[in-house]
């Protein structure tokens, strides 16, 4: 790619030109998703090298509201935090307006050392009333968006994918999936249905004595049983002997409405986000001091239900990732691979002479969609960007996981075969904060946005 401001916004232009959902209602909400992406980047990226120096250039907008600052990357991240491409909008965009004037636009790479991003990261330490009042911005918009009698998917996706404040996740997770109908009329009615048909199922497959089993589904209950106890083992709660049961039950029930995957390790995990949140609407404080043991039998299996669900409307769009063979998960290992000789090609030619295979380290990433990976309490603000992507979920994996691979690109370089396997079974994230993954999802983004719509970038 040249160093050119002038070809690289023409080379913009052209992607949004093909890109399939370029029509005039998207247009601006693409724009301002990549110009706001772009702002992350900057504000994140200090003192950071970032692999590719992708060159990219930024369309400058009016802020939505002038009077308000958010310095959301001058304090410390919580789970209130919603993070992402909204939250930082407002509290750069004038600066690095002014800022962007005086640095050549054409050294604008993503390994930034140019003096604007200092002034940015000044800017956003200063006042901590501003981050709140961003906090409560956000919550306006989606309360807004969910009060309607017909919520606008779109519109909750494109919120939802910066982040949804935690109170909100419930509702705004059955919507996204698909599970809870927009029509605030039909919801109850539908939630109250979906739950009474979950029952039944738990009842005709689960509550029966084993000799009404085949071998298979004997040996699929038995399977579950050791695999429920080693879920998300550095969390307590999920070692209650009760939540070890409805996880049981959740993955049975589902594997046996299933018989093309039936149950296979790993989805053993991706119940944990949705347990977690659902349970969240009758407990507070933090996950490790739960218990579910004052919850009423009725409120469990509502919440049960739900998880089942959600996971069944989430698997449904990657089905083939664990029929026979896995081969959506395989094709798609694949995919990260070319992706990442396309922008890395340092890194991608030193995993291919070390003789490191990407199966080895990305298959068990793209199973469990991350979550044995990083921090737990940063899983279900990585989920909201995974259900905010709907059905292109799959395809987004692949930019997620290469941005997350070239966290540490230069330190892969100096590894030999052993020492990277070893380093990439047990990546340094323990100490992850909500700035680490927002930059993980900004890179994608933004890679995304470059070569998705353009696949001659990644042909050979």
């Amino acid at each position: 790619m040249k160093n050119s401001t002038t070809t690289n916004i023409n080379h913009h232009k052209e992607e949004q030109q093909h890109h399939p959902k370029n029509d005039p209602s998207t247009v601006s909400s693409i724009d301002s998703r990549f110009n706001q992406t772009l702002k992350n980047v900057q504000g994140l990226l200090k003192g950071r090298s970032i692999p590719g120096k992708v060159l990219l250039t930024r369309r400058a907008e009016p802020p939505d509201d002038p009077s308000i600052q958010s310095p959301t990357f001058g304090r410390s991240f919580s789970e209130n935090d919603a993070g992402g491409r909204d939250h930082m909008h407002k509290s750069t965009e004038e600066k690095d307006q002014s800022t962007s004037k005086r640095n050549n636009e054409g050294a604008n790479m993503l390994n930034p050392s140019t003096s604007n991003i200092d002034n940015t990261s000044k800017e956003t330490h200063k006042s901590p009333m501003t981050a709140r009042a961003t906090d409560s911005t956000r919550v306006t918009k989606f309360t807004k968006e969910l009060s309607v009698p017909t919520v606008r998917l779109e519109r909750l996706r494109e919120l939802g994918w910066s982040g949804v404040p935690p109170y909100m996740r419930p509702i705004v997770w059955r919507l996204l999936l698909g599970y809870a109908p927009p029509n605030s009329d039909r919801r109850e009615g539908v939630l109250r249905r979906k739950r009474l048909e979950y029952l039944d199922c738990v009842a005709q497959f689960y509550d029966i004595p084993d000799t009404e089993r085949s071998d298979d589904e004997i040996n699929m209950l038995r399977q579950i049983a050791v695999d429920c106890p080693r879920t998300v083992p550095d969390v307590t709660f999920f070692q209650q002997e009760q939540v070890q049961k409805s996880l049981e039950r959740i993955l049975y029930t589902w594997a046996i409405r299933h018989p093309a995957s039936g149950y296979v390790q790993g989805i053993n995990d991706l119940v944990t986000p949705f347990l977690v949140v659902f349970l969240s609407e009758y407990l507070e404080g933090d996950v490790d001091n739960w218990s579910v043991s004052n919850l009423s039998p009725e409120k469990i299996s509502d919440i049960e239900a739900d998880c089942y669900w959600c996971l069944s409307k989430l698997l449904d769009g990657m089905q083939d990732h664990y029929t026979f063979a896995q081969p959506g998960i395989q094709r798609l290992v694949f995919k990260l691979k070319e992706l990442v000789r396309r922008i890395d090609e340092p890194v991608s030619r030193h995993i291919e002479e070390q003789g490191l295979e990407f199966l080895q380290f990305a298959f068990r990433w793209f199973n469990c969609l991350l979550i044995r990976e990083i921090p737990f309490h940063l899983v279900t603000r990585l989920w909201d960007t995974y259900l905010a992507e709907g059905d292109a979920l799959p395809d987004f994996l692949v930019y997620i996981f290469a941005s997350f691979l070239l966290t540490w690109s230069e330190k892969l370089q100096k590894l030999d075969f052993q020492e990277m396997v070893m380093f990439l079974q047990h990546l340094p994230t323990q100490n992850w904060t909500h700035q680490e993954l927002e930059m993980v999802l900004s890179r994608a983004y933004m890679w995304h946005s470059m070569f998705n719509s353009s696949p001659s970038h990644l042909a050979s």
